[in-house]
């Protein structure tokens, strides 16, 4: 019978205990990750920046909210001096 140290030590890594060296830091956004966002700024830019943005709202208001959803914050908390107000625009333009 194998004992619960002979199991532990053969599962490679750092023992139990030993601070993490190496590596990336914690929260450090993967390169590829870091990459593709800044081509997709790039993009958006060369595409026309806000004016873009705001056809594709008209044009495309679906795709345009999902990617409303993927950038706002999941949890939005208020002040106690200052609550939150939420205002709704109907429509983006005349």
């Amino acid at each position: 019978m194998v004992s619960k140290e002979d199991k532990d030590r053969n599962k490679g890594g750092r023992p139990k205990g030993y601070k993490k060296t190496g590596g990336r830091q914690k929260g450090t956004p993967n390169k590829l990750t870091a990459d593709v966002k800044d081509m997709i700024v790039q993009a958006l830019s060369d595409a026309g920046g806000v004016g873009y943005l705001v056809r594709q709202a008209e044009e495309n208001p679906r795709a345009f909210l999902a990617l409303v959803g993927r950038v706002l914050p999941y949890q939005v908390q208020g002040d106690s001096e200052k609550p939150l107000s939420i205002t709704i625009v109907r429509g983006l333009g005349d």
